[in-house]
């Protein structure tokens, strides 16, 4: 698998979502000319302005050959959770027709971010994740898939989900679940993992690698770290019986994530998200990725900003309750 020139633009496909907005100014630094994807592409242009956009919907085949004609290479970043039941079976169909305009446009390379193998049966989400990863591989372009777990940066679902349990939650009841291990990974390592995976020269048609973050921790020990780092350490207490479908039912009252997309990602918790096979890093070896206590400090200061006021108001005196009943 030949390195990516860059005498072509490349595609960025879910350029307003967090992966992608985060991904942008990093690609621009290193000299990419980008062309963003949207299905609104003149609503993507008022919330990301100063990008050339086209009009992409990995749903509708006919928008693919024109957003990928001239390009050199795609990163695919799109998923439809959002979009409700079926969205697993759109998915899948998805890929398939992205790979083949892909190679129809005549890429070098597509470049993926999906899910980590989990060690039981995957969960509808990170079937969907996998499963899409498989097609583009098995696709006539040349692609990387990016397998990773929990992305620490602001506008990550599992990332807002984990700060506002630490922020709103000073007693938290936790399902035995929770034991479950997964290595976070800033959302920086990823945006250079992907650039990497664009711009190196790897071995063979299709990788699968892993981006794991620098450390394994239980969901029960992050939330922990949050804590500590908010300076409020959280009151746990087990419930061995709790679900997590019925978790995800009581997070709607705690997140302000999307609770279709929060009860998706809470049921592929049931197991472990460790890699177990090669990792991105492996091929990037001058890259030291962030620990997880300054992942967790630089999120926290980015998710600030998405804070509203009256929100803000409630945790800062959630915050102080919990400051005087810990005496």
């Amino acid at each position: 698998m030949e390195s990516v020139t860059r005498d072509r633009p490349v595609l960025l496909t879910g350029a307003t979502g967090a992966v992608g907005r985060a991904l942008l100014p990093v690609l621009a630094g290193a000299g990419w000319t980008v062309r963003c994807a949207s299905r609104d592409p003149e609503r993507a242009r008022s919330a990301v302005p100063g990008h050339a956009w086209v009009r992409l919907d990995v749903d509708d085949p006919a928008t693919l050959g024109p957003a990928l004609e001239g390009c050199g290479a795609s990163f695919f970043l799109v998923h439809g959770m959002a979009d409700g039941p079926g969205y697993r079976e759109r998915e899948v169909e998805a890929a398939r027709a992205f790979a083949r305009a892909a190679g129809a446009a005549g890429l070098s390379r597509v470049v993926y971010l999906g899910g980590l193998v989990p060690d039981g049966v995957p969960s509808e989400h990170l079937w969907s994740r996998l499963e899409t990863g498989r097609l583009l591989r098995e696709g006539p372009v040349s692609c990387v898939e990016l397998r990773a777990g929990m992305v620490i940066g602001p506008g990550s679902v599992s990332w807002r989900i984990v700060r506002d349990i630490a922020v709103r939650l000073p007693v938290q009841v936790l399902p035995a679940w929770l034991e479950s291990r997964s290595q976070p990974v800033s959302l920086d390592d990823v945006c250079a993992a992907l650039l990497g995976a664009l711009e190196s020269a790897l071995d063979g048609h299709a990788l699968a690698l892993d981006v794991p973050g620098p450390e394994t921790l239980t969901a029960r020990e992050i939330l922990q770290r949050v804590g500590a780092i908010l300076e409020q350490p959280p009151l746990q207490v087990s419930v061995p019986l709790m679900s997590p479908g019925l978790s995800a039912r009581w997070l709607r009252l705690i997140t302000r994530a999307d609770p279709v997309v929060a009860a998706e990602l809470v049921q592929g918790l049931s197991h472990d998200l460790v890699s177990t096979g090669p990792t991105v890093w492996e091929h990037l070896p001058g890259h030291a990725c962030l620990d997880f206590d300054e992942a967790v400090a630089r999120a926290l200061e980015a998710e600030a900003a998405t804070v509203s006021e009256r929100s803000r108001r409630v945790e800062a005196l959630i915050h102080r309750v919990a400051r005087l009943v810990r005496g």
